[in-house]
């Protein structure tokens, strides 16, 4: 489907921001004539799930909450005890563009809670909220921003998928060599539909293999921009007969994966702690890692084609897990290196502001930047550097030994990424 020739109004930033109570979502749903709402939520692995209702239910979601089967949802937990209910979060509310527009499609992010009213704590949104609450209070404004990676593969003729890239295209190629053109201006429409400005979109490395980028937000609007992203691309990749793989290492032999996390830091004293909170992150890297590249197939990525294995930084160098980008304003921030599209973004966010509040914390201090090409660099230099994890494995391992990982995660999250029984 082409998003532009097909008849959708565009929603502006503004006016999704004013949904802040039942009210105004059911005015909006009335006004744009909204037949459906989605009430959206993650699993533990970032994985969005949801379940819809008419806008006449509208508001018992509100003031009772709509039940979901928490057994049924991965890391939520067993079958005993196993009612929560949804409740929405009106200033979520964005309309699915690419859905109807006689009987629209809206769809809100919930916060999930116990029958009793409290909050569930397995939800990574709230896990994310603790962590910027704590930020705020020790008084830290933190901004993330994302750059995700993602391939485009055909369909054959019976509709299945194919590992046959799109195009045979390179970094920053143009039409008629790059034939992601259309789909990455079909998503930025979307996105821009559902109150999301997409900052930058090109034609990477592999082939077949897209951009985008996205402007600074605060933590958990970053978060939702990015599980919002996913499943637009995924959408709209099917209306256009391709389909979109997110994976860390689709292809040998060819560029992985990424999710490149770019943080900033503004301090209410208004001094400069970007290097103490990039130490507290390399401090506690390997120890979070499982849970920034959770697939086996993340450590197939890792230490090849632009993607770091040792833990290192320096200013913009894409051969360390974390390098400074270059830039021409008086904003300094750190871009991480290592995650891939995989990650939940929710609870990756979370795990770095934990980490880099422990570097302010402790006053910690960064090793000495390496300005050398890790890709090429003789074993006298990368053997006195700590290696990423190698495998899984290596990065359970880790987790699992990590007082700091134990201390901050929910109940059940070790376990479930761990792959054991919760």
């Amino acid at each position: 489907m082409n998003f532009s020739n097909t008849i959708f109004k565009t929603y502006d930033v503004f006016e999704v921001e004013k949904m802040n109570s039942y009210e105004d979502v059911l005015e909006f749903v009335e006004e744009e004539n909204v037949k459906f709402i989605r009430l959206a939520f993650f699993d533990v692995f970032g994985v969005q799930k949801n379940i819809a209702i008419m806008p006449d239910e509208l508001k018992r979601a509100f003031t009772e909450g709509v039940s979901i089967d928490a057994s049924s949802v991965a890391g939520f937990g067993a079958e005993v005890h196993s009612d929560l209910f949804l409740r929405p979060d009106p200033t979520t509310l964005s309309i699915v563009p690419w859905r109807p527009i006689d009987g629209r499609v809206a769809k809100m992010y919930c916060d999930i809670e116990y029958p009793d009213g409290t909050l569930f704590k397995r939800d990574s949104r709230w896990f994310l909220k603790q962590a910027v609450r704590q930020a705020e209070e020790k008084g830290f404004s933190i901004n993330f921003g994302t750059e995700v990676e993602f391939y485009i593969f055909k369909l054959d003729d019976a509709g299945n998928k194919t590992m046959i890239p799109q195009d045979n295209a390179s970094y920053m190629d143009i039409a008629p060599e790059d034939h992601g053109e259309n789909i990455r201006r079909d998503i930025s429409f979307a996105l821009v539909d559902m109150g999301i400005r997409p900052e930058a979109s090109h034609h990477e490395m592999g082939p077949g293999q897209n951009e985008v980028d996205f402007r600074y937000a605060d933590p958990l609007t970053a978060a939702d921009n990015a599980s919002i992203f996913k499943w637009v691309v995924k959408s709209v990749a099917a209306s256009d007969g391709v389909w979109a793989d997110f994976s860390p290492k689709p292809l040998p032999n060819k560029p992985g994966n990424g999710m490149h996390i770019n943080i900033s830091v503004e301090a209410r004293d208004g001094k400069d702690y970007t290097e103490a909170f990039m130490a507290g992150i390399m401090e506690h890297i390997r120890e979070i890692t499982l849970f920034l590249n959770p697939k086996r197939e993340s450590y197939e990525r890792l230490g090849d084609m632009k993607a770091p294995k040792y833990v290192s930084w320096s200013e913009q160098n894409r051969s360390q897990l974390i390098r400074i980008p270059a830039t021409r304003s008086k904003l300094r921030r750190i871009e991480l290196r290592s995650p891939d599209p995989m990650a939940n973004p929710y609870l990756a966010f979370a795990l770095l502001i934990y980490a880099g509040l422990d570097g302010i914390e402790r006053e910690l201090k960064p090793m000495e930047p390496l300005d050398v090409n890790l890709f090429k660099a003789d074993s006298t230099i990368t053997d006195k550097l700590k290696r990423l994890p190698q495998s899984i494995d290596e990065a359970i391992a880790y987790a699992g030994g990590s007082e700091f990982v134990k201390k901050l995660l929910p109940e059940g999250y070790l376990e479930a990424y761990s792959g054991e029984e919760i």
